[in-house]
This record gives structure tokens, C-alpha cells and sequence, in this order.
């Protein structure tokens, strides 16, 4: 194996070949110049470099998740999709820790279950509004809440 370079991106910093899906671990944490902390949380759904979620159920699931993780906490900056399509990042202004957002995470997923739409669906309120799937949002979502017991363990 060769050593990598040190990464200014975090994420690129994490040897992916170690983690065990899925999972909840803080990515980055930054206290900004006025004393404010950041916390960005890696929600990671699937095993890197084995399996990826569907770009119309990763497109539902930001939708769901960053309108319902707001009905949970007013913490929530920004809940993102990772470009691999893995999982998230969730970023909320305070000092958290996995412990603490675990609880937020799980009745997000829980709405997500009961939704009936994906909130802002459409051409009006979304650059692709007709890709989506609220049927896959909630296999995954149920999938990773399935799984909640191992959330907390990052690597093997």
C-alpha cells in the first residue's frame, strides 16, 4: 500500500476500504472566527466501492431528509448528497456528537417511512423535478433504520 498525500477535503483522508456501512461518524468540526461551531455528520448508507444508491433515490432522500431533519432540531445548516451517491453529509451549527444526531437521523427516517410525497417534487420548486422516488427513499431509509444498532461503528 502506498501513503496518500494528506487531503485538505476530510472525506478524502478516510481510507474507504475500512468502513463498514452504514454508519453516523463526524466528518469535520469548526469553531468559526465568532465562536460558532460547526458539526458536519457523514450519513453513510451504502459500503463504498460496492454499492452506491440510485441517483433518483439519492435526489428523494435529500429532499425528505432536509425538510424533516428541520421538524427534529433547529440545527440543520444543510443536509447534502455525497457525489458517490453513499450516503450524506449533514451539517448543524453547534457541537454534536454522533450520540446526539442519531436520535434526529432516526425520526427523519421515520417520517421519511410515513411521507406520502417527496416534498417539492415538481419543475416549480426543483431543477429535476420528475426524478424522483419515494418508493426508494423509503427502501432505503428502512434499510438504514434497520441497521440502527451498528450505526455507531465506523470500521470493522
Amino acid at each position: 500500500m502506498t501513503e496518500q498525500p494528506r487531503m485538505n477535503v476530510e472525506s478524502f483522508n478516510l481510507d474507504h476500504r475500512t468502513v463498514v456501512a452504514p454508519y453516523i461518524r463526524i466528518a469535520d468540526s469548526k469553531t468559526l472566527p465568532q465562536g460558532d461551531v460547526l458539526t458536519k455528520f457523514d450519513v453513510r448508507f451504502t459500503q463504498p466501492n460496492v454499492s452506491a444508491l440510485d441517483s433518483d433515490v439519492v435526489h428523494s432522500l435529500e429532499h425528505l431528509m432536509a425538510e424533516h431533519m428541520r421538524n427534529h432540531t433547529d440545527a440543520v445548516i444543510d443536509v447534502s448528497p455525497m457525489g458517490c451517491r453513499t450516503g450524506f453529509y449533514a451539517l448543524l451549527v453547534g457541537e454534536h456528537t454522533p450520540e446526539d444526531f442519531a436520535p434526529v437521523l432516526e425520526a427523519t427516517l421515520r417520517d421519511v417511512l410515513e411521507a406520502s410525497e417527496v416534498p417539492a417534487a415538481n419543475e416549480i420548486q426543483c431543477g429535476w423535478g420528475a426524478h424522483h422516488t419515494l418508493e426508494g427513499a423509503q427502501a432505503a431509509a428502512r434499510a438504514f433504520l434497520e441497521q440502527r444498532a451498528q450505526w455507531g461503528s465506523v470500521t470493522a
